[in-house]
């Protein structure tokens, strides 16, 4: 019962600002461009976190930017932990495979992520969202893929998996359904922590003005746009600020504590 009240105290916050961000343009009081008066107006009457650099309602805003990161982030963090944890359950199966897989994510990790997303992004600005989910992907995998191979190089050692080898099954067939089963603690912890480096990761893209698709506001841009005005509206620059910290650590405080329930 304990345990069971303690993953629910755990998953509930997540769910509920998962839930705003999606649900928030629906929720929105007024339109993404409503005025309520002058530049960096302070809260009061209907407008309950005052206005932006332009006047405009800072509540409708955060309500309509949420969503965007949040489902880029959750589709970069799936792409990742997946990718990782079939480069790294094939290591661990084939350690001749694996020595290559382990040279190339050395090679791979050399290069930060945001230095990556940078010159490609600089280079190709047409690709837009396709741009950075690829590069997102291809720069985070490596470092997962290492954490799946230390965590599959035991399972693959154990009877059920050199009998369903020695049985002659294929390769997808020992990944999905020997190996990754009995790897459900290190997939949820990953996609938490993917989960996070994703927000980071689209955050600073929208914070650096590089193509995206999030709507007609997102949070990072929030910040960086109202940043000058931070003395005279805090909340412009705080509210989204906050919204982008809380959604990423109750994402991954959820994630952590069911992965810990589900390995019990």
């Amino acid at each position: 019962m304990l345990t069971r009240h303690r993953v629910v105290v755990a998953v509930t916050p997540a769910v509920l600002v998962a839930v705003l961000a999606a649900t928030g343009p629906l929720l929105a009081p007024h339109p993404v461009d409503y005025p309520v008066g002058i530049a960096f107006e302070k809260p009061g009457g209907g407008a309950w976190l005052g206005g932006d650099r332009l006047g405009q309602d800072v509540t409708s805003q955060l309500l309509h930017g949420g969503w965007g990161l949040l489902v880029l982030a959750a589709l970069i963090a799936g792409l990742v932990t997946t990718c990782a944890a079939v480069l790294g359950s094939t290591a661990a199966l084939h350690p001749r495979a694996g020595a290559w897989i382990e040279r190339a994510t050395d090679l791979c990790m050399l290069l930060p992520p945001v230095l990556a997303i940078l010159l490609f992004m600089l280079s190709w600005p047409e690709s837009g969202t396709a741009g950075v989910i690829t590069v997102a992907v291809v720069a985070g995998t490596p470092y997962s893929a290492r954490v799946f191979a230390a965590a599959a190089s035991g399972v693959a050692r154990t009877g059920f998996v050199e009998a369903a080898r020695a049985r002659g099954e294929r390769l997808g067939y020992l990944v999905f359904r020997e190996l990754l089963p009995n790897l459900r603690h290190t997939l949820l912890t990953q996609l938490g922590l993917r989960f996070v480096e994703a927000i980071y990761i689209v955050s600073t893209v929208s914070f650096l003005q590089l193509p995206t698709s999030l709507g007609a506001a997102n949070w990072a841009v929030m910040v960086r746009e109202n940043a000058p005005g931070i003395l005279l509206n805090p909340a412009a620059v705080l509210a989204p600020s906050l919204a982008i910290g809380l959604l990423a650590v109750s994402v991954n405080s959820a994630v952590t504590v069911f992965a810990g329930e589900r390995s019990s």
